[in-house]
């Protein structure tokens, strides 16, 4: 089963052509199943980007979804068309009475400001209390990911010096873990952040597991023992250019940026870099639909449903 986006969606026609398995919703009225309701919070500035990255990982998966794209305010974008926002998001104040299934909130390039400074923090912290109640799991990413451990349990994130760039190895800790089932022994996977987690405050959260870490990029992956709440530090969504085009955008932007880990060809940004990751990244999706999403959910979506899966929250 594909998943299930508007028909107009610029990311719609980018996929087809990728051969990737997309339904469009004209096609998908006719089917008489209940289709997984995930909505994407997504924070990052070029929308259009993301949407084909995270569209290209969930569309692998035999189950229906339906995808909302939501943002966090109305404020005008500098690097997505109004007309976009307008025709294919909704705002958080908008959706805070429907439940879902599953909730992918994106990374922000916001790692150098405190969580205070952040506009939107008090709406975001909103939404992470939101999302306790009305969706069956949700997957926080990169800066996201920080921001929830903070909100919830107090651990803050340190910051290096000097930007994690790079494609890295990692390991999976756990043979019978669902959301790493059928992960190899080592796998590679994109960073792109100034901030870390050290191990020892993971371990230091009740209830939490460390599911994946490496030894050059420290914990990659994480998730609460009631499948709720999945912490992931790394890109694994990222295009096989993206850390190329983060890096000469630091490079005109006068910040000195290292050339990125483990990526270009011989160490040459003047050659073209390769996807090493979209196979595990598409089955770590995959996993998370399935075992943390389509497997637990309620077929009744509804709020009393989800927080009795979840008892305690």
């Amino acid at each position: 089963m594909p998943i299930k986006i508007p028909d107009q969606l610029p990311a719609l026609s980018i996929l087809d052509n990728e051969n990737i398995f997309v339904m469009s919703e004209h096609r998908a009225v006719n089917q008489d199943i209940r289709p997984m309701e995930v909505a994407i919070l997504n924070l990052m500035p070029n929308k259009i980007a993301t949407e084909v990255q995270i569209l290209r990982m969930l569309a692998n998966t035999p189950l229906q979804i339906n995808v909302e794209f939501v943002r966090i305010h109305a404020d005008e974008s500098r690097h997505t068309p109004k007309e976009h926002l307008d025709n294919f998001y909704r705002l958080f104040d908008d959706i805070k009475d429907k439940q879902y299934d599953g909730l992918i909130i994106t990374g922000a390039p916001l790692a150098l400001l405190d969580y205070q400074q952040v506009t939107f923090w008090d709406k975001i912290c909103e939404v992470f209390d939101w999302a306790e109640k009305n969706v069956t799991s949700t997957m926080f990413s990169c800066w996201a990911a920080h921001a929830a451990l903070y909100h919830h349990y107090g651990i803050n994130r340190h910051l290096r010096e000097h930007k994690l760039s790079g494609v890295y190895n990692h390991s999976p800790l756990d043979a019978r873990e669902q959301l790493t089932r059928g992960f190899d022994e080592s796998f590679k996977v994109p960073h792109s952040r100034y901030g870390y987690i050290s191990k020892e405050d993971y371990l230091s959260i009740p209830g939490l597991k460390i599911l994946a870490e490496s030894d050059a990029a420290g914990v990659y992956l994480a998730a609460s023992e009631n499948k709720q709440q999945v912490y992931l530090t790394g890109h694994p969504e990222y295009d096989a250019s993206t850390l190329a085009e983060e890096y000469q955008r630091d490079l005109q932007a006068d910040l000195a940026p290292t050339i990125p880990e483990f990526y270009f060809p011989e160490n040459d940004p003047g050659k073209s870099p390769q996807s090493t990751w979209r196979s595990h990244g598409s089955l770590l999706f995959t996993n998370w639909l399935n075992y943390y999403v389509y497997q637990i959910t309620p077929y009744k979506l509804d709020a009393d449903n989800i927080q009795a899966i979840h008892p305690g929250v």
